[in-house]
């Protein structure tokens, strides 16, 4: 299959890191409990040669790290400290989770949907729409206890075809989705935020973090999680000029997210605790590692990795 010549991720305006270039993170002064959550200050480069990575998912049973290289419609994987192909071409695959068997629960730009992969590569869709109309362009999600799997629609994977395929928003609006892969019941859980992006939940699945990324929004939002619905939205942090894409919560239920060329870490009263500078923009984090104390971070071009004194909270017990 042909692939589209595409420039240089500082060339291209349509890349997410091109406005952003010529802007620094400001200073943050870490508390010593985010200090103590670090066993080395060293961000360490494991891969470069993308334009946008994102979505890094840890597969426990595999001890594989996949994630997604967009614009490149392509996914890649680390096993055994080796940086290898995990699906080309990927239907330009954003956001990855696993779901509670160790499969690979995906959104897809391409197919505006939902994909699940087993660990022999074998795909399936498992929504694709909303009523009858086609999906936005699924961007990031995660999966409850009970398997069901709530994922974030804005419309960036049909602006253009640099993340994707242009299109039509077609339901006439963009969701937080909750979708049972029993029943195949899709819900609308919020339908008033103008972008939604990143999200998670807490460890004990009391809150919910979703990120609105709408023009002149850069918001982490938290919502109490009421008889199974968000409620009581409350702004974590406004991040202008950048903006919080995707984040995990650790086992104490801090929140680490994306922060511009930065990592930052709020505990769960909402307090900015510290920040990690990283070379570029940051797009998304992942808990891995045998452990589940490896912090890692897809940023633009590169992967990364942080060792912490810490772990993610799908790993706790």
């Amino acid at each position: 299959m042909s692939k589209k010549k595409l420039l240089p991720a500082e060339s291209d305006p349509r890349n997410p890191s091109y406005a952003y270039k010529n802007k620094y993170n400001e200073k943050v002064e870490n508390t010593d409990q985010f200090n103590n959550y670090l066993k080395s200050a060293e961000v360490k480069k494991i891969f470069s040669g993308m334009l946008w990575g994102e979505g890094p998912a840890y597969i426990p049973h595999l001890d594989t790290l996949v994630w997604s290289d967009i614009p490149n419609n392509r996914m890649l994987k680390l096993s055994n400290g080796k940086v290898d192909v995990y699906k080309d071409p990927s239907n330009y695959t954003n956001g990855n989770t696993t779901d509670n068997s160790g499969n690979v629960i995906s959104c897809s730009h391409g197919g505006r949907c939902i994909y699940k992969t087993n660990d022999n590569l074998e795909v399936q869709t498992l929504v694709d729409n909303f009523n009858g109309k086609k999906l936005n362009s699924p961007n990031d999600l995660f999966v409850k206890s009970d398997g069901s799997i709530w994922f974030t629609d804005p419309p960036y994977g049909i602006l253009s075809d640099y993340e994707g395929y242009p299109g039509e928003q077609e339901y006439g609006g963009c969701y937080v989705f909750s979708y049972d892969p029993n029943s195949k019941k899709l819900n609308v859980m919020i339908n008033d935020l103008v972008r939604p992006n990143g999200i998670t939940i807490s460890p004990d699945e009391n809150k919910l973090y979703v990120a609105d990324t709408g023009e002149n929004i850069k918001h982490l939002y938290v919502y109490d999680i009421v008889d199974g619905l968000p409620k009581n939205r409350k702004l974590v942090y406004d991040f202008k000029p950048f903006f919080s894409d995707g984040f995990r919560c650790d086992k104490d239920g801090n929140v680490w997210t994306s922060a511009g060329k930065a990592i930052k870490c709020f505990n769960p009263q909402n307090k900015l605790i510290g920040q990690l500078i990283v070379p570029e923009l940051v797009s998304n984090l992942e808990f891995g590692g045998k452990n589940g104390n490896i912090l890692y971070v897809t940023a633009t071009t590169s992967l990364y990795s942080i060792e912490l004194n810490q772990q993610g909270a799908r790993f706790y017990e």
